[in-house]
């Protein structure tokens, strides 16, 4: 019984985990293209997000964002507004 259950636990994860990492990747665009038009940036149709690791800190995630009209490099910074690089 133990190791159905972990076999069923290891086949979730192996199989689950690129569908859970696409829905993160779509609502990270949406959130950060919603962010963007806050502060006056134009960002029609998101088109896609990746985080850039070697440029974020602890604290502040910088994701690069793809929209239908322009990039933008998103510095987001908790309690403050977004640094964002058209670029």
């Amino acid at each position: 019984m133990y190791s159905a259950r972990l076999g069923f636990s290891a086949f979730l994860i192996c199989c689950a985990t690129p569908a859970l990492a696409q829905q993160v990747q779509e609502s990270a665009k949406d959130v950060i293209a919603a962010h963007l038009r806050l502060q006056g940036y134009a960002c029609e149709t998101p088109k896609s997000a990746r985080r850039d690791v070697k440029a974020s800190r602890p604290d502040e995630a910088v994701w690069l964002i793809t929209c239908e009209n322009a990039r933008y490099r998103v510095r987001l910074v908790p309690n403050m507004a977004d640094v964002v690089e058209a670029f």
